[in-house]
């Protein structure tokens, strides 16, 4: 004789109350790593930017004859200033580049170590380079502004 339909029990004592708990705090868990993260990241930009900035304000001391040469033979500010943006911004696609290659790189060996398959999205790739550039690009534009300031004669007579 067949049994009549009953409504199935939960395993668990405590029902779907539980489960409904259980996934509220994994997502507030999971949020809460995605906002440290995401703060990590904000950080690190930070920093690479102070360091990019150092680096090319060394680089125009370091340079005040070849700054000063060129404006005496004809270059512009606007001239000066380009040259000195473009060099933050080559530096901080190559450094964005590496940066994304070393990541892509950790991801693989960590989706593979959990047999797990590779997923790093374009967007990703993209958003890390742009960040990386638009930092480093603010970054050395302060530097390349004062580059830009300096008077030919100061420049040359400081070298």
């Amino acid at each position: 004789m067949p049994r009549p339909n009953r409504p199935r029990r939960s395993s668990n004592p405590c029902g779907d109350n539980y489960r409904a708990s259980a996934q509220a705090a994994r997502a507030a868990a999971q949020s809460a790593l995605n906002g440290l993260f995401l703060g990590l990241g904000a950080v690190a930009l930070l920093v690479g930017g102070i360091g990019v900035a150092n680096t090319m304000v060394i680089s125009v001391l370091e340079r005040r004859s070849e700054i000063g040469l060129r404006r005496s033979l004809g270059a512009t500010r606007a001239d000066i200033r380009l040259q000195f943006l473009v060099e933050a911004i080559l530096l901080a696609a190559l450094g964005g580049l590496a940066g994304v290659a070393i990541g892509t790189l950790a991801t693989t060996i960590y989706a593979h170590i959990k047999n797990w398959a590779t997923v790093v999205p374009p967007s990703a790739w993209a958003g890390g380079l742009g960040a990386a550039v638009t930092i480093h690009a603010i970054a050395g534009l302060l530097p390349a502004i004062r580059a830009a300031r300096m008077q030919p004669t100061a420049a040359l007579r400081t070298a």
